[in-house]
């Protein structure tokens, strides 16, 4: 075996393991580069960004490529379920939300969480509705007070689906992806509604994981999709910096006119585009945050060889109070910016999809 490029200086379990798994080498992080479009197969790809872990801070170096044709962006090469499994792991310990620095939870609130819900008041009170992608079961809980007779089961990759249901904001947990063999067979037709927010920029084949959503409604039942849009604005400007990109955990970026496409010829009836509402206030608090976080001292990390030192920790902590203020005026710049951007075109930096599957 090579030396430990990454041989812990401190004994900490936690270190020793990451070290050795680094050891082995982060090729088996990712599949095979590949040469087409996973949506529509053409040849004609661009490198859009390359980006390392600006959350976590793992080592490796991403790339997203785009589709010169029909538009749809993709981690190429993406990550192994090795490589999933090493990057997720610890991702959502410290944060509820999932994100690993504080300054960074760009949480959705209670509020938005019945905003969204509402949307379904228009087709009736659902018997069942499934949220895929739930992680915590925020979205259920706060529906349920909109939908009380209601019941919300839950269906997440990671293990928080479980806390979700242990804490009573969901009845059943599933653990996952959708377009998994086991969970596909026994969620079909089972449900009115299926909700997925922000999920297919994690799933690793979004076609699979939509055509399983829709295995799962009965006929008639509805499907409710949330997306970051690729093609807005600060995607464009930001790159790197702007927080939906999310390497290396997003995997793909759907534009719309894709998605709607793709629904269409599934043989659903899309009743709902909307590019305003679902605006979330924060691309340029969160560039900041992420630029600033890239440079100031890496802070403390289990995949480190050893911990930072007493100086370089005080540094971070003086740097990270002195730098603050400009997160903070950033933040309140996006939100007093938010209207405005709602109602330009291009600017949004989300997307909502509702639609029917008619009965066949």
């Amino acid at each position: 075996m090579p030396p430990l490029p990454y041989a812990p200086r401190v004994y900490d379990p936690r270190r020793i393991a990451y070290a050795a798994e680094l050891a082995q080498g982060t090729g088996r992080f990712h599949e095979p580069p590949r040469n087409d479009c996973p949506w529509c197969g053409s040849a004609r790809l661009r490198t859009r960004l390359c980006a390392p872990d600006l959350l976590q801070h793992k080592p490796g170096t991403f790339t997203v490529d785009r589709c010169r044709d029909c538009g749809h962006a993709f981690q190429n090469p993406r990550l192994s379920p090795a490589g999933l499994a090493f990057y997720h792991r610890d991702f959502d310990e410290s944060d509820p939300e999932g994100f690993a620095d504080p300054v960074l939870a760009l949480r959705r609130s209670r509020r938005r969480h019945r905003t969204d819900a509402r949307l379904m008041r228009n087709v009736g009170e659902p018997e069942s509705w499934l949220d895929v992608g739930t992680g915590h079961g925020h979205f259920p809980e706060a529906a349920r007070e909109l939908f009380p007779y209601t019941s919300f089961d839950g269906l997440d990759p990671t293990p928080r689906v479980q806390a979700a249901r242990a804490a009573g904001r969901i009845e059943e947990a599933h653990v996952g992806h959708l377009a998994d063999a086991h969970l596909r067979d026994r969620l079909r037709g089972r449900y009115d509604v299926v909700s997925m927010f922000h999920h297919l920029t994690h799933a690793p084949d979004p076609r699979a994981e939509l055509r399983a959503a829709l295995g799962a409604l009965r006929p008639g039942g509805h499907l409710l999709i949330e997306l970051p849009d690729p093609r807005c604005v600060f995607a464009l400007l930001l790159g790197k910096w702007w927080l939906p990109h999310g390497q290396p955990r997003h995997l793909h970026l759907l534009p719309l006119r894709n998605l709607r496409a793709e629904l269409e010829s599934s043989g659903c009836t899309v009743l709902v585009t909307d590019r305003r509402t679902p605006h979330a206030p924060g691309d340029l608090s969160a560039a900041l945050a992420l630029t600033l976080t890239h440079l100031l001292p890496a802070a403390d990390a289990p995949w480190r060889s050893a911990p930072p030192s007493a100086l370089r920790r005080v540094v971070r902590a003086v740097l990270a109070g002195a730098t603050s203020p400009l997160v903070d005026a950033a933040a309140a710049a996006d939100h007093l910016l938010a209207p405005v951007f709602r109602r330009i075109p291009g600017f949004s930096n989300a997307y909502r999809i509702v639609a029917r599957r008619e009965p066949a």
